[in-house]
Formats: C-alpha cells, structure tokens, sequence
C-alpha cells in the first residue's frame, strides 16, 4: 500500500482550511456551483450530536438530472427557494468520519477513520427528507451529518462498509440496492388486518368457495354479488358485512368513495370475473400496498386495464387462484419475486447504467438464468453490452443474446419467441418508462412468467396486460421504488461472497471540477454506464475508463479483466492525484 493512500484510508492528517463544494441554487445548469465551478466554504466542528465526514466518492444518477432541471419544484424539495436556501446534488455516496460529536461518541456507534454508505431514501415523522434532495448530497469534499440522517424513521441511514470494500463501489451500494430491492417482496400478500375487504361475485353463481385463512383479518367486508357460500363464512367472522348488490359498471367508484373515501380498499377479491371491463375499472379501486385477487377457471373475455405507475410507486399486487380456496392466491410461496432459477430472463432497455446492472446481477446470480436476452435501441450501447457481458456469461456457463428491434426485420415479440421455441420468457424486466414497451413486455411472458416494471412511469400510465394469467397460470407483476439499508447490505453481502462486481458497473472518473460535466454527461448518456466522481480529487479530467490507458496508463494497469473498476486502480489513482494539506511550519 502507498503512503499516500495509506494516509488517505487512515484519515489522520490536518485538515484543509477549506471544503469545496457543488450547491445548487435553482433550476438549470447555470446555477450549479458559482459561474460553472465548485466554491470554497469553511469546514465546520460538529455539535455534540454531529458527525464531520469526508466524501470519498459520488456516483452520478440521472436523479441528480430530473432534480437539475426541476430545481425547487422537485417534488421533494418542496418548492423551495434554493437561491435562498441551497441544496447540493449527489446522493450515491461513500465516506469516511473525520471527527464525532461529543453524545455521539459517548454512544459509541461511530469513530474517526470508520467508512460508511448512504441510504439516501430517508423519511422522517413520514415525511421524505432524501439525502442529495431535501438534505444537501455529496458533490462537496467535507460536511456535517446530524439528527436529519443520524435519527430517521428507519434509524440511522448510513450502513458500515466492510474495509476491503472500495470507494466507488461503495457508492454504488445505493444504485445497486435499487437493483436488489427490484427483486425482493415489496408487496403486501395478505388481507390487512384491520382493513377494508371487497369481495365482488357474479349474480346467480353458487360455487362452494372456501377461505382457509386470513379471512377474520378485514373490520369490514362488502359483499356484491356473491354466492352463499361467501355469505356463510363471512357470517362466521367479527367484521362489519355489508351488502352491496346488482351495481352497474360506472356504480363500482361509487361504492370506492362511499366506503374508502376514495382512498381505495385494501383488499379485493373477485370471484369468477368474466369481464376484463369490469376488471379494469374494479383494478382502479385498490389501495396503495393494497391487492386484488381473482378466483376463478376461465380467461376473461379480453386484456385489462391496469395502472403501471401505481405498480411501480404503490405496490398494488394482483394475485389469484384456480381452486376453491380463496385464501390460495396470498403468501409469498405463491408469489415469487426473484428470477426464475435456470429459466430465461429478458431485459428491456438493458444498455443504460441500471439496465446493465440487472443484467449483470442475472448473470452473476448463483442459480440464475441460463438464457439472458438484452435488449436495446442504441447500437453502441448494444456493442458495450456485448463486450461487457458475453465474456462474463461465457465464464458463468450461460447463454446471452443481445438485440436491437430498431434494426431488425423481426420484431421482439419474434426474437423472445424464436429465441425459446415458442415458449416465452420467465422474466420480463423492463428499464424504460415507455408504456407501450411495458405492454409489448407482457407478450414475451409465460403464462407463468413474471412482469418486472423497474423504471417509473407517472401513477395514471394505463397500459393492458393479460391478468387471466394471474389466477390461471399464476402470473406475476411487479415493481418497485427506492430501496431500504437493508437493500445496500445484501449487496455488500453479496460483493463479499464473490458473487456480485458493483465495480464492473463504473464506466466513467473525475475529480471535483467535474461534477457538472459529469452530469451533462449523463444527460447525454456519453458513457455506457456509471460515472463516479472522487471529490478529494483536483484536477482530474473526466475520462472513460477506455481513455484509461491512453492518458493514466499506471491506472489502467491495475484494471481488472474485461477493464473492470478495481481498489487497485483507485490506490494508484489517489498515489498519483491526492495530496494532504501541507502547512508551513
């Protein structure tokens, strides 16, 4: 190890009279930094309850973009003024303690030199306070961190980043735990305790249902036309029945506002539907966290309406059942979330920086797919998967197709289907917040495949999809947003056992100058992947690490196989461009 970055990676030196910093005082590029450039402000003593870090690296996120261009109408920041009150970009953040406030070291939970991760999706008292949004981010090279990240409703939101773990890919535990929670139940599986039940049947139907379990949950149940079966054992619970019979199509908001508020029911079941109209326009009625679930034998007459922003921001869940019992639809046994073990995995808009990470972290899933098929608009993006990833599944024993319907006479829907002899694929991740893609996605399913909405389209964004599948094949979709510190450390777990590279994910470097060209340079999507920007580092140009080789040719050497982002490479990085403060004696 170099002296250099063994002074570094101890944090034992004097301190600079100065910290730089990237604030952002409005909408638009023109208004990040002073005239273009990063500013000098004083470097703070904590309070006793304070912590004074060290940014070691910020990764770039086209978050950081949409935050850019909406300045203070962010929806969280607010409104805010921020020529008054400023804020500061960069929320996929490593850093290090400098120094601990006085309460805080009584505690003892933090100590000088200790490495830390930021779980940026904060919320406090339920309000979303998000670091690099509400709460000033990284884009700085020293600042003070307190109650505002130190006490949330989740605790503390910084995870300790084991010692043989790097910078950048210690930043990139956030984006990466994005990726992660893609993949973990995030949906709510069982009536609600509690909570509203709707169990809506067809006139005249007399099928013995059953529900095994979980039907004493609701305090209250509607009943529409159900068979006395239903009757029968809702008689047998404490909750509050009432009936609501013989509605016409546009009387189902009605009975949503009459008993919701129009806050929507937690729960709804739906016994025999036949109508994928009336499907739809029941789908528009659940809560969020809130399900629907289908019983029944037959396809509906047609596909339905479903709402794929609430899939994505409200994990609303669609589950269902062909049997008797009701109760069968719910659990998580019946309602996977991950990729089908040795299946085939299909992935939509798979050359951006996140598109990537999935199809990586399918690749490297222990058990996970054996046919990886990429798809992507953009030829050069396609060419950089191909050469990211074709060695990769080559060393994993899988196979990895890659295609651009943009160029092709065959369409994807032909190239999935040809690709699995006719039979579809287990799993559709889709990364562009297009909703026709979203619906085109759908075809490439199974019947019993499952339908992965990554990228956020706005709550409202109605698409159609097959639902019969649901409850006659067990189909699944699913979505999520965000992710919790419990998301950061299965990734870092996963890092440690050698089965997942975060630092295969790193495209892109530069020092603090950087920060707005690194920005642009995601609006222009210039790199094919993630940038990261080493704020302790002065005067190093914004490279790919293709460049590498040509311009920090010491830096390139230490570059893993297939040119991955490596600690090596960030030690002679911090040889060759860090330097501690020096004062005169």
């Amino acid at each position: 190890m170099g002296e250099k970055y063994k002074k570094y990676r101890s944090a034992k030196y004097h301190l600079p009279h100065e910290s730089w910093a990237w604030n952002l005082y409005g909408a638009g590029m023109e208004n990040m930094g002073n005239h273009g450039k990063p500013e000098p402000f004083s470097i703070p003593e904590p309070n006793d309850d304070q912590l004074l870090v060290r940014i070691d690296s910020v990764g770039v996120c086209f978050s950081d973009v949409k935050i850019l261009k909406q300045g203070g109408n962010h929806p969280k920041l607010y409104n805010r003024n921020l020529s008054v009150d400023p804020t500061r970009l960069g929320h996929e953040v490593s850093l290090t303690i400098i120094k601990v406030g006085k309460n805080l070291a009584l505690a003892g939970n933090y100590q000088p030199g200790q490495r830390l991760a930021v779980q940026p999706d904060i919320y406090q008292n339920g309000l979303s306070t998000a670091y690099g949004y509400t709460i000033p981010g990284g884009l700085v090279q020293y600042h003070l961190i307190g109650t505002e990240v130190l006490e949330t409703d989740a605790g503390a939101c910084l995870l300790p980043v084991d010692d043989s773990m790097g910078y950048a890919e210690s930043a990139l535990l956030e984006p990466w735990g994005c990726v992660a929670a893609a993949y973990t139940q995030r949906r709510r599986l069982d009536p609600k305790t509690g909570g509203t039940l709707w169990i809506i049947g067809q006139p005249d139907d007399t099928t013995e249902f059953t529900f095994s379990k979980g039907l004493d949950a609701p305090a209250t149940i509607i009943l529409t036309d159900v068979p006395s079966s239903i009757k029968r054992l809702v008689s047998a619970t404490q909750a509050k029945v009432i009936e609501k019979n013989n509605l016409a199509t546009d009387g189902y908001e009605s009975v949503g506002r009459e008993f919701t508020d129009g806050k929507g029911f937690d729960d709804i079941v739906m016994l025999n539907p036949t109508s994928a109209h009336v499907v739809s326009q029941v789908a528009r009625l659940i809560a969020r966290r809130g399900t629907l679930n289908l019983v029944g034998t037959k396809p509906l007459d047609g596909l339905v309406q479903v709402d794929f922003g609430r899939l994505h921001y409200d994990y609303i869940a669609f589950v269902g059942n062909n049997t008797l019992d009701i109760r069968a639809s719910y659990g998580e046994g019946h309602n996977r979330c991950d990729l089908r073990p040795n299946g085939t995995a299909v992935f939509v808009g798979a050359g951006g920086p996140m598109g990537q990470m999935h199809v990586q972290r399918a690749l490297e899933l222990p058990e996970g797919p054996r046919l990886v098929i990429a798809t992507e608009v953009n030829d050069e993006r396609l060419q950089t998967l191909q050469e990211m990833f074709a060695p990769l599944a080559e060393k994993q024993g899988r196979t990895v197709l890659f295609f651009n319907p943009t160029n092709s006479q065959k369409s994807l829907h032909q190239f999935v289907m040809e690709a699995t002899s006719g039979r579809g694929a287990d799993d559709v991740i889709v990364s562009v917040p297009i909703a026709r893609l979203m619906e085109e996605a759908d075809t490439l399913m199974k019947p019993d495949g499952m339908l992965v909405f990554f990228a956020g389209v706005p709550n409202g964004t109605m698409g159609m999809v097959n639902l019969s599948n649901v409850y006659l094949s067990n189909a699944q979709y699913t979505g999520t947003s965000g992710l919790t510190i419990n998301d950061q450390a299965l990734v870092m777990e996963r890092r440690m056992e050698g089965t997942l590279s975060p630092g295969r994910s790193v495209a892109a470097i530069g020092g603090l100058e950087t920060a707005a060209e690194a920005i642009q340079s995601v609006m222009d999507s210039r790199y094919p992947g993630k940038v990261v920007i080493f704020p302790q580092i002065r005067n190093l140009p914004l490279m790919s690490l293709k460049e590498l080789q040509e311009r920090l040719p010491d830096v390139a050497a230490k570059l893993g196989e297939d040119m991955i982002w490596t600690t090596d490479a960030e030690e002679a990085l911090i040889e060759k461009f860090w330097e501690a403060p020096v004062y005169p004696k």
